[in-house]
């Protein structure tokens, strides 16, 4: 949906915070520029209104959009995705990265793989992977590289803990610059993450204690501001101590 607005740039001082159904966020009054808006928002008169609750984004030149809090995910082409192997056929994994539809992933398609020596995967393996085919019309398709063939990244997850998240968190633990959560974790304790733009999380540390706080932490932070996530840490953070 095209609306005529004057807003210069991120002209709306909402984004990146979580907004509320039929809270207004961008005033069209001062109209001439043409901007895009995605799902979650509506205009009403003048002004462009929230649908549903979530977190306002911006993208440059012109877009505006709503990240709900939804755990359903539809693959796109190059996101990073953590998947959990549920099959092992000729040549191939079947992953369910939580999709409509299960993923395949090639055996084929590691660093280094070749017919004779391909990774040596069970079912039930996480592993952290790009999506290189989506349509709706058939089943994505995962790669374990990037794409000049090297890993980086890419790959099974050996042990680490597993969490489920909203796909807006997902995005927003994926951002630049680093997410307050994980720049307030970051601080204190020495973790290993990986992020799947399906709403999943992989957190590896030398303790089970601390997986289970950076854990906790991400799933708090959803709607905390900036400051209140940097707190909200500094009181797990005590806790644990």
């Amino acid at each position: 949906m095209d609306v005529e607005s004057s807003v210069p740039g991120a002209g709306s001082p909402f984004v990146n915070r979580i907004m509320a159904p039929g809270d207004v966020v961008l005033d069209l009054t001062k109209a001439s520029n043409v901007l895009r808006l995605g799902s979650g928002l509506r205009q009403d008169g003048d002004n462009i209104a929230m649908t549903k609750v979530g977190r306002l984004q911006f993208k440059k030149p012109n877009k505006y959009w709503v990240e709900g809090s939804q755990k359903r995910y539809i693959p796109n082409t190059e996101d990073v995705v953590l998947g959990i192997v549920v099959d092992r056929r000729f040549e191939m994994f079947v992953v369910d990265i939580g999709g409509p539809t299960y993923a395949s992933l090639p055996m084929l398609a590691f660093e280094g793989a070749t017919r004779r020596n391909t990774p040596n995967l069970q079912v039930g393996a996480a592993l952290y992977a790009r999506v290189v085919k989506a349509h709706r019309d058939i089943d994505p398709e995962l790669c374990c590289t990037d794409a000049s063939g090297k890993a980086a990244g890419f790959g099974p997850l050996n042990g680490g803990y597993v969490l489920e998240c909203s796909t807006g968190l997902a995005r927003v633990l994926l951002s630049k610059p680093t997410s307050p959560v994980l720049e307030a974790l970051g601080k204190s304790l020495s973790f290993e993450i990986a992020v799947g733009m399906n709403g999943r999380v992989w957190v590896n540390a030398a303790t089970t204690a601390t997986t289970i706080l950076v854990s906790n932490a991400i799933l708090n932070s959803e709607f905390l501001t900036a400051a209140q996530q940097h707190i909200m840490v500094q009181k797990l953070l005590q806790k644990s101590q």
